[in-house]
Formats: structure tokens, sequence, C-alpha cells
């Protein structure tokens, strides 16, 4: 039998059942402390509670509480000054920390262990870092709000074609096109909140997968860190990755959001749209035509949605087919969901500082109003109102677009005579809900684009994001 290089470090804190040292080619393939270092902070947070209750509990003594503690604290700052030497042969950052507390403080560091497990010490970590960039991401999503609502503002009378099929429909007031976007991110922000019932469920104490026999005190733990529920069933919580799955679907929603925006802003930056101006420092050249200014921002959130969505992939099929409780399969939940959130992260917070440097050309886009007949459901509306049964008068409108095309011209050219060929109900009072700002004006329906129904929505919006 052959077999791989040996190493020579220590004996592992399992390996007292095994008569051989573990290969260094499985060193290497098992080893994760290259992407879970950064669960340093949540690691030693929750071994400074669990050391608090074990003391209260009386199963080790408050001077040694104490001394893990301080020993824990020492480590965390070696840690962020980047003195803290990181062993991948000690696997993960919960041995990493153990063993070097164990250096510093020799016996009482070997007792921080007792009554626990690394099953359920990772999803302890993973739940406080979730809760964490939960709440980041959150603020992150309001300063997007700020700047979708800080543009709805300012251009707040402004109007421009709305589309459906991305062809010319009706239209609308900038503002309210932005506090489309306004409300989309608001879900998201809704969504993350509703996650975080889920996350913020204690799961220490569930030991490896069936509880332990020494009297821990959960709820203590609970409240030492800020855990709003404990979980109820020792099998159920080291195996439980739901809160995650439920994050990384949140964060693809996000993102697939600003990959929308992103379409937007790439079309409207174009010479054929010609709706924003993008600040130069928020664009790049080309190394071969001197002409160009390229989108690059929005092109790359677009792309990045790919990775997002795949990493939401990933640990669905990491899940699929996993029997209670742990298995090893586990440890790669952690790099999707840190490259989701670094991904997401960066996205939200560069597109709101492209918002921010970002005008629109009203010009443009009065302009774009002006052709594709996007009037013609005001004139059934109108038709309606005149009593018309709606199929009829959608008839009566269709056959009226139709004779403006065949003469080239647009609904507001024609003469009352003209209109009168197509509909004995139109009358002189037609040619305001003809126009642009008529059609505008009256989509009064809660919700609708109207002057007075966008800005009612926009102070709401004010006073929720602390703008008013």
């Amino acid at each position: 039998m052959t077999h791989s290089k040996k190493t020579s470090v220590a004996p592992k804190p399992w390996g007292g059942r095994f008569s051989e040292g573990t290969a260094a080619s499985v060193e290497a393939f098992t080893a994760s402390i290259h992407y879970d270092a950064r669960l340093y902070r949540q690691d030693i947070a929750g071994s400074c509670a669990h050391a608090k209750m074990l003391a209260k509990q009386g199963l080790i003594s408050q001077a040694e509480s104490e001394s893990i503690i301080e020993g824990l604290e020492t480590i965390k700052q070696e840690i962020e000054r980047g003195e803290f030497v990181f062993r991948p042969e000690l696997e993960d950052i919960h041995m990493n920390i153990e063993k070097t507390l164990v250096e510093k403080i020799g016996p009482a560091g070997e007792k921080l262990h007792t009554a626990r497990s690394r099953n359920d010490q990772v999803a302890l970590d993973l739940r406080l870092y979730l809760r964490e960039e939960s709440g980041r991401l959150i603020d992150l999503l309001t300063s997007l709000q700020k700047a979708f609502v800080t543009l709805a503002r300012k251009n707040l009378s402004a109007v421009m074609p709305g589309y459906t099929h991305l062809q010319r429909a009706q239209p609308v007031l900038v503002s309210h096109h932005m506090l489309a976007y306004y409300e989309m991110f608001g879900r998201d922000i809704d969504r993350l909140n509703d996650g975080l019932k889920r996350i913020n469920v204690l799961p220490l104490g569930a030991a490896a997968m069936a509880g332990t026999g020494l009297p821990i005190d959960r709820d203590f733990v609970a409240r030492e860190l800020g855990f709003s529920a404990v979980s109820a069933n020792s099998m159920d919580t080291v195996a439980d990755r739901d809160f995650a799955v439920e994050f990384l679907s949140a964060c693809t929603l996000i993102q697939l959001h600003l990959s929308r925006l992103s379409e937007e802003l790439v079309l409207w930056a174009s010479e054929e749209f010609s709706f924003i101006k993008l600040a130069d420092a928020f664009c790049t050249g080309s190394s071969i035509m001197p002409q160009k200014k390229n989108p690059d921002i929005p092109e790359l959130i677009r792309g990045k949605t790919g990775r997002v969505t795949g990493n939401l992939m990933a640990l669905l099929m990491i899940l699929k087919g996993l029997p209670l409780t742990y298995n090893r399969d586990l440890q790669e939940d952690k790099e999707p969901i840190f490259d989701t959130v670094d991904t997401v992260g960066s996205s939200l917070a560069i597109a709101a500082e492209l918002l921010g440097n970002m005008e629109f050309q009203r010009e443009h886009l009065l302009e774009a109003t002006s052709g594709g007949y996007m009037t013609a459901t005001d004139l059934a509306d109108y038709l309606v109102l005149k009593n018309v049964p709606f199929r009829q008068a959608h008839a009566i409108v269709g056959r009226t677009v139709a004779h403006c095309i065949e003469k080239g011209v647009d609904l507001t050219d024609l003469s009352i005579a003209e209109l009168q060929q197509f509909s004995e109900s139109i009358e002189e009072d037609v040619f305001k809900v003809l126009s642009v700002s008529g059609s505008v004006e009256s989509r009064v329906s809660k919700g609708g684009t109207s002057g007075k129904a966008v800005s009612a929505r926009l102070q709401e919006a004010e006073v929720k994001l602390g703008l008013a």
C-alpha cells in the first residue's frame, strides 16, 4: 500500500483513536483556514460567551473563565494587528484559535471546548456572521434607496418614455421610474429582515448532534450573544443551513435587481438613447478607439450577477443529498457565502456612488416621448368616459393609429374632423388628454405616475429615509 507523505505536526485534538498522522495531501485538501479565518471575531465572541456560561454553571472556575477570555482577547488583537500566524495543519479557525489559546494560558485553555463541538461552533459563527452582514447589506440598500429618492426629487417633473417589451409604451415621470427602484430595493430590505428571524437562533449547545449531558445554560449564552431564540432540536441544528440558503437567495435577488438597473443604465448611456450622462470618473475608455466612453460599472455589476446566482446554486447542491446530521460537505458552504457577501456589498456601494454622479438629459427624454403614439391609451380612456365600451374604444384607437402610421403623423397632428371620422364621441377636449403632460397627469390612481401621486409617495419615502 502506498501512503502519501505524513506530516510532522503535533497530534490532532481528535487524534486519540488514530495510529498514524494525517497525510500531507489530506491536510491540504481538508484545510479551510485560508477562507474561514475571516470568522475570527465571531468565533472569539462565541467562545467568550461559552466560557462565561461554563463558569456560571460550575463546569470551570471563574478564574479559568477570566483567563480564557483574556487570552481570547489577546488573540483577537494579534489577528487584527496582523501578527497571528494561521497554521493550515490546524484545519480551521476554531482549532487555530483554541491551539494558540492553550499555548498562551495552559491547561485552562483545554477546558474551553467543554460541552460543545465544532459542529455547533461553526453554526454559531456562521449565524453571527450572517446576522452582522445582513445588517450591513440593509444599510447599503438604504443608501441606494436614498440615491434613487434624491434623483427623483431632483427630476420630479421631468418626463420620459415608459417601456414594455422595450418598446415605447406610455409617458411617465422620471421620478416615478426612480421610485420604482426604491420599491424594488425596499423589498430586498424586507427579505433580509425577515431572514434575520431565522438567522438569529442560537445553535450552541447542540454539541456534535445529540446535545450534551453536562449542565449547560443555553438561554444564558443566547442572552450574552443577542439571540432571540434557542434552537429546539440538536440534530436539525447542526445540519441546518436553510438560513444561509435564504440569505443567498435574498442576495441573488438584490444582485438581479442591480443587474436590471445596470441594463437600463447601459442602454440609457448609449448614443441611441442619450437619456443619461455618467461622470467621466465613473467610466473608462478604449485602448484603441479614442472616442469611447464605456459604462463599465453597470456592465460589471450585470456580469457579477452570474457568480452570485451560481453561489446560491452551489449551496443548494451541497445540501440536496445530505442525510442528518453534520457532514463535512458543509465546510463548502462558506466560500459561496463569503463571495456573495463581498460581491453584493461592493456592487451596492458602487451603484449608489454611480447614481450620485449621473445626470438625466431632460431634453432627450422629452423628445423621446413625442413619437410612438404613447397617448393612444389615453384616447381609449377618453372614449370610455364618453360611455364607449372599452373594447370598442380600443378598436377605434387602433384604427386611428393605423391611419396616423399611413399618413406619417402623430395623434396630436390630426384635426378634430379627422378624429371624428373614427368616433362621433370625440370632441374638442380630446387634445388635452393627447398631450404628454395631460397623459402623465391623468394617471391619478394610487401608485400611478401623476405628479400628485408621485409627490405623495416621494414624500413618504423621504420621511422614511430621514431625508425630509
